[in-house]
């Protein structure tokens, strides 16, 4: 199983950049582990480009996973309500915190 990492700075200056490193992989046979560990600035350009790579994966039947999130890249795909597509999981503690963020 290979492992692709993101890097620290997913902001929309590298959303380019970030597509170009993940095209590499679409086709990639086999499993496909995206490393999410070291993510510390997030931009929703950068994860709709994600989102775009694991549906394009997921067409062609390939399996795309995260080995690590940084807590802050869990944070802008649960806000953005694109963790399901990313395929992570939600905790309790999260699904109690988007219901409170929705409250109002």
């Amino acid at each position: 199983m290979s492992a692709v990492p993101l890097g620290d700075d997913l902001g929309i200056e590298a959303a380019t950049d970030l597509k170009q490193h993940l095209a590499m992989h679409v086709a990639q046979p086999g499993p496909l582990v995206l490393d999410a560990g070291t993510v510390q600035r997030v931009h929703t350009a950068s994860l709709q480009v994600l989102c775009s790579f694991v549906r394009q994966r997921e067409q062609a039947g390939l399996a795309t996973d995260f080995s690590a999130v940084s807590q802050n890249f869990r944070d802008a795909a649960r806000l953005l309500g694109l963790a399901p597509q990313l395929g992570l999981a939600t905790t309790n503690n999260e699904n109690n915190m988007q219901q409170v963020e929705n409250a109002a």
